[in-house]
């Protein structure tokens, strides 16, 4: 008997799942350890979004990530 349910890998919501992922801890090479993190909006770009991501001890930089927009953006001239 089987308790455990299967999922197919064609299963839209299993890949949806991990689609965006969000750090909540990064190496600080300044503070020299694991630390936890803020993200801040840096720049809104036509294919998505650029994100920086911050010690929340020394306020440096420690990593940045891109968030692409589903549906792309016409600029219309």
């Amino acid at each position: 008997m089987n308790n455990f349910t299967s999922f197919s890998p064609d299963d839209q919501s299993a890949h949806r799942q991990f689609d965006q992922l969000e750090a909540s801890v990064l190496f600080c090479p300044h503070c020299k350890e694991a630390v936890p993190v803020r993200k801040k909006l840096l720049l809104a770009l036509p294919d998505g979004d650029k994100y920086d991501y911050l010690c929340v001890y020394c306020g440096n930089s420690v990593g940045t990530k891109l968030e692409r927009q589903e549906i792309p953006i016409q600029i219309i001239l």
